[in-house]
């Protein structure tokens, strides 16, 4: 006797959480050189805790890019109301700083 499978069969049929997603997105990132470029969707994914957008770009190459960069996420509100005036939330900051201390703490002192 041949035991049952243990798993399923993969499909190639979309999953249902892709058919209300966009069939192109725009990358918003400033600094990404496809910046402005509208692309074809092709799935969106979290991978490892990341939200990602997969997406062919002007090379028709599969290209994955962090859903945040693209318009497929609404903009930080944070972002929008400081209108570029404050580039840093307060948080990332804190963070930062904790981070920094943390380095120098453990460090010994330097020879001269």
């Amino acid at each position: 006797l041949i035991p049952p499978c243990r798993w399923i069969k993969p499909s190639n049929a979309p999953e249902t959480r892709d058919l209300g997603d966009p069939q192109r997105v725009l990358v918003t990132h400033p600094f990404h050189p496809l910046a402005g470029q509208e692309l074809e969707f092709v799935k969106r994914r979290k991978s490892w805790q990341l939200d990602r957008v997969y997406v062919y770009d002007t090379a028709g190459e599969l290209v994955s890019l962090p859903a945040e960069w693209t318009d497929v996420v609404a903009p930080d509100p944070f972002v929008v109301v400081s209108a570029g005036r404050s580039p840093f939330h307060i948080g990332g900051l804190a963070k930062l700083a904790d981070l920094v201390v943390g380095l120098t703490v453990d460090r010994p002192p330097s020879v001269k």
